[in-house]
């Protein structure tokens, strides 16, 4: 392991399973957050219990490294979405869900790529899924690679823009994490992500804290139940 990498970190279960992800994989791994004015804001505060908790119970993790926040408020206020705004969650005309943020990853991922050129870190990690990414484009792999070799191209540089979960569904995020860290990570990820929308953590489920209703909630609870019937 020589490698160091940069791992989009929101708080979430997707990103928190990359994280561990990348932990068990390269030499240096650092971590990167958006404050973009998202209703689910809370996960900015689960985003540093959970790195705590990493490092204090899996010697993988003791080679965690900075954390990097960055203020995007600039992309709520012109973005007039159910994600940063009280608006019901809903499909659009265009088919796409009301949720999408347009440019939020080709943003993350950019700004990501400039830290990691100042950081000396050749590996973006991001925890975009083409199998469950409800819709949104900009979690496609195709879009993923050719923001990889756009960004190549204009900072001179050769990152690798890893997506572990870009192939696999919710089910097989949770085996991915039971593979992982076991059953200590998989109660960690219950625990202290947040996954959910609305940004409920009044309701605890055998899945973690959410509202139950939203989108993320149905995604992730559905995947739990379906790696839950695998273990029987």
């Amino acid at each position: 392991m020589t490698r160091k990498a940069l791992v989009l970190f929101s708080g979430g279960q997707d990103s928190t399973i990359c994280l561990a992800w990348a932990l068990q994989r390269y030499a240096e791994v650092e971590t990167i957050g958006f404050d973009y004015g998202q209703r689910h804001r809370v996960e900015l505060d689960c985003r540093l219990k959970l790195r705590s908790e990493l490092m204090a119970n899996f010697p993988w993790a003791a080679h965690l490294g900075p954390d990097h926040l960055i203020d995007l408020g600039l992309l709520g206020e012109i973005s007039a979405t159910a994600l940063t705004s009280d608006a019901e969650i809903a499909m659009r005309d265009d088919g796409l869900p009301n949720t999408f943020v347009p440019g939020r990853n080709l943003l993350f991922l950019t700004l990501a790529a400039a830290i990691a050129y100042r950081r000396g870190l050749s590996v973006l990690v991001g925890g975009m899924c083409e199998t469950d990414f409800s819709g949104y484009p900009d979690c496609r792999d195709e879009t993923i690679k050719a923001l990889e070799k756009a960004t190549n191209l204009g900072m001179e540089r050769d990152f690798e823009f890893a997506t572990p979960l870009m192939f696999i569904d919710k089910a097989g995020s949770w085996r991915l994490a039971a593979a992982l860290g076991g059953d200590a990570f998989i109660s960690l990820l219950c625990e202290h992500t947040h996954t959910c929308y609305l940004g409920s953590r009044d309701r605890r489920h055998a899945w973690g804290y959410g509202c139950g209703d939203c989108p993320a909630c149905e995604l992730r609870a559905r995947g739990y139940a379906q790696w839950q019937e695998e273990r029987l």
